[in-house]
């Protein structure tokens, strides 16, 4: 709640790079653990090895959901406008940001492959001691008592500033779209408690099947907010083969999500032989709009 309501430099401002290097300094310790703890991490290999079987596309690009395409960066926008004096500094934030939560995923990916020794034994793990279990338990074994704590704290620090920060931008969001001043703390309390309390609510739900809709949703976010950044590099026009640049992953994501939806448990449970059709003509369908668009903007100049 005070992330939501305060000003950026009263809190967020003073305690996330705090945070950061404690996850950049968790992130460094289990893969020094695992490299020279003489784990060995299996080579890479293209062979499907869920343990339920669920096909590699469009499921893996929709499990990991924060990573080089990402929509919940996109709703920082609102957030980071505020603290950066100008646009290059995007890259860094939100492109570095996107590398650097990549990185970390693999890191963990890696242990946790390499620290049980095989993906169905690592199923397994975290079937029987849940998530939080399977990151203290390899934490406290790479790292030692004090080197687990600060593992953990980091893998904490994830969720909890992904919340504060996915909080705050809602409400710059909102504020926006409702034209209500935030000056005031009353104003901002009006979008803020309302804001929470649905938060609330849905903390009492199944959070395995909550954060399938997440990943769905962050994943479509990222595939429009693509779209809306090739609009405005056709718009601009400043390099000619500029917007292919986000129209190409934009595209890629437009299959995912469509093919996703339509496919998942949780969407309509279709069969692949009506998802994948769908979802590869609903991109391709999308590219040739932006194509023409892209062309005409062309000729005229």
């Amino acid at each position: 709640m005070l992330a939501t309501l305060l000003p950026i430099d009263k809190l967020i401002g003073r305690l996330y790079p705090l945070f950061g290097v404690i996850l950049i300094v968790m992130a460094a310790s289990v893969l020094g653990g695992t490299v020279f703890g003489g784990y060995t991490i299996p080579e890479l290999t293209l062979k499907d090895l869920h343990p339920e079987g669920l096909p590699v596309w469009p499921f893996m690009f929709i499990t990991v959901a924060c990573s080089a395409i990402s929509g919940f960066h996109a709703t920082q926008s609102p957030m980071i406008a505020k603290c950066i004096t100008g646009e290059k500094q995007g890259r860094a934030v939100f492109y570095g940001a996107m590398i650097a939560e990549s990185v970390i995923a693999l890191i963990w990916a890696a242990a946790g492959v390499a620290f049980y020794g095989s993906t169905e034994l690592l199923n397994g793990a975290l079937s029987s001691l849940g998530q939080s279990g399977t990151v203290y338990e390899i934490s406290r074994t790479l790292l030692g008592g004090a080197g687990g704590v600060l593992a953990v704290v980091g893998v904490v620090i994830c969720p909890v500033t992904s919340g504060d920060t996915a909080f705050r931008s809602a409400r710059l969001i909102l504020a926006e779209i409702t034209r209500l001043d935030q000056k005031s703390i009353r104003n901002r309390l009006i979008i803020t408690l309302p804001l929470l309390g649905i938060g609330a609510v849905l903390t009492r739900l199944d959070f395995n099947v909550l954060w399938r809709y997440f990943s769905w949703s962050n994943q479509t976010l990222a595939m429009i907010s693509l779209w809306v950044a090739t609009a405005y590099l056709v718009r601009e026009g400043r390099m000619r083969f500029g917007s292919l640049m986000t129209a190409l992953p934009a595209a890629f994501m437009s299959a995912v999500s469509l093919t996703y939806i339509l496919m998942a448990e949780e969407g309509f449970g279709l069969s692949a032989g009506i998802a994948y059709p769908a979802g590869l003509c609903f991109a391709a369908a999308l590219f040739g709009v932006y194509a023409v668009l892209a062309k005409r903007r062309q000729r005229n100049g």
